[in-house]
């Protein structure tokens, strides 16, 4: 699991400085978790995100964006309740989900959203 700033993002995920449409830059499709260290929520989804980064290492990559310091990219994706997630997949648009999700549920997203197959996590 990756910490990402502005540039980063813009290398890894969108640049939306560059590009007007939503083009997707990485190379694994992604989820990025919009959160905050003072958000309850967010520290309950912390420990799944980096289980399941771990147990699907190599078919998504998982990222953080804390929104207190990136106040940008929030605002870019208008984050106006933390946690609140979103998922890239490498053709398409991505989606957004607001709220902690239980890993069932966040596997269920990665599922449909990211992947289009079944996966099961280790």
């Amino acid at each position: 699991m990756e910490l990402l700033t502005k540039q980063t993002f813009l290398e890894k995920v969108f640049n939306y400085e560059k590009n007007k449409e939503w083009k997707f830059e990485g190379k694994l499709p992604c989820i990025i978790d919009f959160y905050a260290d003072w958000c309850g929520p967010c520290k309950m989804v912390h420990p799944i995100l980096v289980e399941l980064s771990k147990e699907l290492e190599g078919k998504i990559d998982v990222y953080q964006i804390n929104t207190e310091q990136e106040q940008e990219l929030a605002s870019v994706f208008g984050i106006r309740s933390i946690p609140s997630m979103l998922f890239c997949p490498i053709q398409g648009k991505p989606q957004m989900s607001v709220g902690a999700l239980p890993k069932e549920a966040l596997l269920n997203a990665i599922n449909d959203v990211l992947i289009n197959k079944k996966v099961e996590a280790k």
